[in-house]
């Protein structure tokens, strides 16, 4: 997979939260995960290095990178 366009791909999301170490955004409009072609729920952008993610819920992951940052977008089960 090519790096990811990150400012386009959140031209379409919806910021939900952002702190020093990730942004998170939910997709509302049906956007095409660009590892796998499915649907996905959220990304989450890690703008620190390491970061750590606390999940409330099994999901479904497919990784990525834009700008040497990772991305991560979440696919509920």
């Amino acid at each position: 997979m090519d790096d990811i366009d990150l400012d386009e791909l959140v031209s379409s999301l919806t910021l939900r939260e952002e702190n020093e170490a990730i942004r998170s955004y939910q997709n509302t409009v049906a956007v095409a995960c660009p590892a796998c072609d499915s649907q996905f729920d959220d990304l989450v952008v890690c703008k620190e290095n390491p970061a750590s993610l606390n999940l409330s819920k099994q999901l479904d992951l497919c990784v990525g990178s834009a700008d040497d940052q990772a991305v991560i977008f979440t696919h509920k089960k």
